[in-house]
């Protein structure tokens, strides 16, 4: 793929695409139909996802109102408190929750620190979105995951910029008065889905997640990886080799990996047939560091490691759980990586406004999506991909944790 067909993707696709919104859907068939330009059948995908349509939301202290974004999907209601700021989730922290508004110094919650909170009787929570520094006052916009609450209460929620939870926590014991009123529903997502047949009845899954956050664009995060698999897909359009590839496209995964947990789940009776799975997320910045994550035994790692020594290529490698999309294929027991090339926070930051072709260099682009089709042909090329389908206890661990199911010591 040349630099200018690169660039068109990027350009074509340079606007906010929320998990569920119609934009996203928008994206999905842009992708769809660059797999069918290349002569790729490819289709849509849907899933549910929990949606809400906010009506109304305040915040206010001592009869002023102080900006902030309603989660979607926390309920409807209107609470008063004290503000408790908490910027830790340990025991003693919690335990001073009780009837009392909530200020995290993050932007965002696990399961474990949100059951919690509601054990320990929070009314509400408070997060804080932004960066001091930046001239801006962007607020994102977030929900309450499902995974999160469980089986527990909805809370009321809402972010707020980081100024202003400096300036709570100054004034210290404010009460507040958060009210939010949303109508929450069953929405749809899409993945798309696009096969090249292979010589065996055996797959090769490659992913990358094409959603955004509420103020992103999403060059970097994660159109990069849309771009990589676009790229693979056009050197094997017209090749037949010996692994099949599945190209998977994902919605949603800015929530909670919602669209390969899809993927998985509906494809669970296939999940024999895919040998591997591939994942790209975040490559081709000006800066950082290329990375490989395996979550599969630590040959895998090992060999990635050659190959990048074989073909002067830097790459980091380490086995674990990177967040992305290659978690619920090692956690249904698909030996599963993830490449990414991460750069530090101040030059190349995402889940922001900042995320634009600005952050990208179409060059490094092409290289690092270059080193992942040298991997994917060794892969599918293989008389018998080498990987053990057998998934090490201390990624299952980290799995278990990610996934919420064990609580992390």
């Amino acid at each position: 793929m040349k630099v200018k067909e690169l660039e068109k993707i990027f350009k074509d696709t340079d606007f906010v695409h929320m998990s569920g919104s119609r934009e996203e859907k928008e994206v999905a068939e842009y992708l769809r139909d660059r797999c069918k330009d290349m002569g790729v059948k490819a289709s849509l995908e849907s899933f549910e996802v929990e949606m809400s349509k906010m009506e109304d939301f305040i915040l206010t202290c001592d009869g002023k109102e102080i900006m902030c974004e309603a989660f979607n999907c926390c309920g409807s209601g209107e609470v008063t408190g004290e503000v408790y700021y908490m910027p830790a989730t340990d025991p003693v922290s919690i335990a001073g929750a009780k009837d009392k508004i909530v200020l995290m110094d993050t932007s965002g919650i696990g399961y474990f620190a949100y059951q919690d909170l509601v054990k320990a009787g929070a009314k509400a929570i408070l997060f804080r979105y932004g960066n001091v520094y930046h001239r801006n006052d962007d607020i994102d916009v977030r929900d309450l995951r499902a995974a999160v609450v469980g089986e527990s209460k909805k809370l009321l929620c809402a972010m707020i910029n980081s100024r202003d939870a400096i300036k709570l926590v100054k004034a210290g014991n404010k009460t507040v008065t958060l009210k939010v009123k949303q109508e929450e529903y069953k929405g749809k997502s899409h993945n798309v889905v696009a096969t090249i047949e292979g010589q065996r009845d055996e797959y090769i899954v490659l992913t990358a997640h094409y959603d955004t956050t509420s103020l992103s664009h999403g060059a970097y995060d994660n159109m990069t990886g849309c771009a990589t698999l676009l790229h693979i897909m056009e050197k094997f359009a017209k090749k037949k080799p010996n692994y099949g590839l599945k190209f998977v496209f994902c919605g949603s995964e800015e929530r909670g990996l919602l669209g390969s947990k899809a993927f998985v789940k509906k494809h669970e009776k296939e999940l024999e047939k895919f040998a591997l799975n591939v994942n790209i997320d975040m490559v081709g910045s000006i800066m950082g560091k290329f990375l490989a994550c395996v979550s599969a035994e630590d040959k895998l790692a090992h060999y990635i490691s050659y190959m990048g020594a074989e073909l002067g290529f830097p790459v980091a490698t380490k086995t674990g759980v990177y967040s992305s999309d290659s978690t619920p294929f090692a956690d249904a027991g698909v030996p599963a990586l993830s490449f990414a090339r991460m750069a530090a926070g101040d030059v190349a930051s995402f889940h922001s406004r900042y995320d634009t072709m600005a952050l990208l260099s179409m060059k490094q682009l092409l290289a690092d999506s270059e080193f992942v089709v040298k991997f994917v042909e060794r892969m599918a090329n293989s008389a018998c991909i080498p990987v053990s389908r057998e998934i090490p206890e201390n990624v299952k661990k980290e799995l278990d944790e990610y996934l919420f199911r064990k609580r992390r010591k």
